[in-house]
């Protein structure tokens, strides 16, 4: 291992695939440990029974405006020109209402009726001006009263009651500077992203990121749970028992690592239920959000998002958010950002930090919400300082 290897990277999903990638092309031996049985870590998609081409551990869309992260990555994908769009479906009286989220002009026309809807739309306009994003706070804070009652309205339809749901919080325990940034955006652009590159790997994640992984200076291991390589229990790091004086690139939780020693640290998991039905269109969009009832966050229906041509079959998924045990099968997906939670981190960034050559990367080694061109973007910066 030592001898032959330059680099071990912990975790085979954008973090460690992207930093071993750019590290091998320097001329850098990689040794890739993945505990699962694939790579891509939660970006993996597979077709089901079915043939539809799913994404495993919830949807993922790629969006960016770094350019040089979409260059980057373009080489080893081709894109699928896919724009997001999320509706909302809550009820409305007895039958049901559904409109684009962000909350925005077409929004307003759908829950106040089009003529009010227009009026208010314009009166949003000339206080704020047109395409521009408006937070609660600042719509709350306009003297104006319907401006006021309008965030109210986003409060309660939009976010309240998902964000609950999301988090398991109650209204009065959801952090105020959340709330206030939830905007209303002033636009008839319907897209749920406004970055300038948007798309779907055509073939996938998976085929993209084995492709990333494809080459001499890397080797990658299925099936390997780095605990019983890695040792960071003295005061020299060891991999297999010996002293590594290469370079460790870790991905997974930081608790973990250090064997939960001040404790695990909070998480948000999510169960999916996955369900083929016998149609070709369930819900006419990729992802439909329930933010007010329905024990679940929302659905996806994955043919919209990978364009995936499969007559008579559709498979959905239905998102339920819950607390993070660690049971076996549970996977951390969200770490929950609070002053406690980020000192209990801060002081497992400090045990890291004993080892010189000890890289914690990614949302859950740094404990920290990364969209997917972030982490890529931060993997890339630490290759180049590593190189």
């Amino acid at each position: 291992m030592n001898g032959n290897f330059d680099v071990l990277a912990v975790g085979a999903g954008y973090a460690g695939a992207v930093a071993a990638r750019a590290l091998a092309e320097k001329g850098k031996k990689v040794l890739v440990l993945e505990r699962r049985d694939h790579v891509g870590g939660n970006a993996y998609d597979r077709p089901d029974q079915a043939g539809v081409l799913i994404h495993q551990y919830g949807p993922h869309i790629f969006h960016t405006n770094d350019k040089n992260v979409y260059e980057w990555l373009s080489r080893f994908t081709q894109w699928r020109d896919y724009q997001h769009k999320v509706i909302a479906n809550i009820p409305d009286g007895e039958s049901r209402m559904t409109y684009p989220v962000p909350f925005n002009l077409t929004s307003l026309e759908t829950a106040f009726g089009l003529e009010e809807g227009r009026r208010l739309g314009n009166k949003l306009i000339a206080a704020y001006g047109a395409e521009k994003k408006v937070t609660i706070l600042e719509l709350r804070q306009n003297p104006d009263p319907e401006i006021a009652a309008l965030a109210d309205y986003v409060y309660e339809h939009v976010f309240v009651h998902y964000t609950m749901k999301q988090w398991g919080q109650k209204p009065e325990d959801i952090d105020p500077n959340t709330t206030a940034r939830v905007p209303v955006f002033l636009s008839r652009d319907d897209r749920y992203f406004q970055d300038a590159y948007q798309g779907m790997p055509l073939e996938g994640y998976t085929p993209m990121f084995e492709r990333m992984l494809d080459h001499p200076n890397i080797a990658v291991e299925l099936g390997a749970d780095a605990r019983k390589r890695l040792d960071v229990t003295g005061t020299e790091l060891l991999v297999d028992g010996a002293p590594f004086a290469g370079q460790v690139i870790y991905t997974g939780q930081a608790d973990e690592l250090f064997a939960f020693k001040y404790g695990p640290l909070p998480y948000r998991t999510l169960d999916f239920r996955f369900e083929t039905l016998n149609r070709d269109d369930f819900q006419g969009y990729g992802t439909v959000n329930y933010t007010v009832d329905q024990e679940y966050t929302r659905i996806t229906e994955f043919k919209h998002l990978t364009g995936q041509q499969v007559p008579g079959k559709t498979t959905i998924v239905k998102e339920y958010s819950k607390a993070y045990s660690g049971i076996l099968g549970e996977i951390p997906y969200y770490a929950i950002i609070n002053p406690a939670n980020n000192e209990l981190y801060g002081q497992y960034k400090a045990l890291a930090e004993r080892f010189p050559n000890l890289h914690l990367l990614g949302r859950l080694a740094e404990y920290k919400y990364y969209n997917m061109d972030a982490i890529a973007a931060r993997a890339l910066a630490l290759a180049e300082a590593l190189a």
